[in-house]
């Protein structure tokens, strides 16, 4: 082995290690950053889903009873609505 080669050795390691800190733990920060931005648009998505999700839900529900409860006098009733005549209408000045 060289002479030289365990200075230039010796040296180099704490210059690798301040161009770590200089460079690298920024990037990981930058990093970390957009992760953190990325699973709050992941958050608030999987809201909007649920929210979503439970309005659906709640149509489903009403339909059902509609279905179950009334399902007879339904048509009964969509027949008479049918049937009514809009009432009259004032002329709009």
């Amino acid at each position: 082995m060289s002479p030289l080669l365990i200075p230039m050795l010796a040296l180099s390691i704490p210059i690798v290690a301040i161009i770590g800190g200089v460079f690298i733990k920024p990037w990981f920060a930058l990093q970390e950053r957009r992760m953190e931005i990325e699973a709050s648009k992941v958050a608030e998505k999987a809201a909007q889903y649920a929210a979503q999700t439970e309005r659906l839900e709640e149509r489903v529900r009403v339909l059902e009873r509609i279905v179950t409860d009334r399902g007879a006098d339904l048509a009964q009733e969509i027949e008479a609505l049918r049937d009514e005549r809009p009432a009259a209408r004032l002329p709009i000045n």
